[in-house]
């Protein structure tokens, strides 16, 4: 499952099943567009920045690194497929800049992403994997990612059978529901100007290894 970290957002199924952040549509649509939203890494970084506020293309840009035609025209790409809607337009030197967020956060069930197309799976989970990657680089040469010692960073192997694998994955899912929790109880006292915001990336990684080649 994928995860594009936002809010508001609803917490995780009783059941255990991984959350998956979707558009705001129809169910008969939403595999659809979501597989296409979220097909590309810059699509993805584009809908993280817009679920913390609101910004313009132009904006986008200038945080993200890149140029302002391919932000332009992946921004419009998350129009289409309802991922994004425009909240205002300003005057700009003789133009007119449009601003964004993204659209209301949904989750996918299990049996929801088993319906995504293999190969679209592939593409969605390479991007997110793509834009974690981009994250954890960007935040390894600005030295943040060891600023505070109580940081996590971790990978541990694990061998499982079907039960513990459903534990795990339920378990993870609990700890992305506390985590948007924790996220919106700060919310609140930011606004109350009781502390100072810190901005943090969370990723959950959980998957099948593949099997060690015969002779290793």
């Amino acid at each position: 499952m994928e995860s594009i970290p936002s809010h508001p957002a609803r917490p995780p199924k009783e059941n255990g099943e991984l959350p998956v952040a979707q558009t705001k549509t129809s169910p008969e649509g939403i595999t659809q567009q979501l597989a296409k939203a979220l097909a590309h890494p810059l699509r993805v970084r584009i809908l993280s920045s817009l679920h913390k506020g609101v910004s313009s293309p132009n904006q986008l840009s200038q945080e993200l690194g890149e140029p302002l035609g391919n932000v332009s025209y992946h921004v419009k790409t998350l129009l289409e497929y309802d991922c994004v809607e425009l909240v205002k337009t300003e005057p700009r030197r003789g133009a007119v800049e449009h601003f964004y967020r993204a659209t209301e956060r949904a989750f996918f069930s299990a049996s929801d992403w088993e319906k995504i197309p293999a190969s679209a799976r592939k593409g969605i989970s390479g991007s997110i994997l793509e834009t974690i990657g981009h994250d954890a680089t960007e935040a390894l040469m600005a030295g943040s990612i060891d600023a505070r010692t109580d940081s996590h960073v971790s990978r541990t192997p694990l061998i499982l059978d079907d039960q513990g694998w459903t534990e795990v994955t339920a378990l993870l899912a609990e700890t992305l529901g506390k985590a948007i929790e924790i996220q919106e109880e700060a919310a609140t006292r930011l606004s109350d100007g009781k502390s100072d915001s810190i901005d943090s990336k969370l990723a959950i990684l959980h998957f099948e290894a593949p099997k060690a080649k015969s002779g290793k």
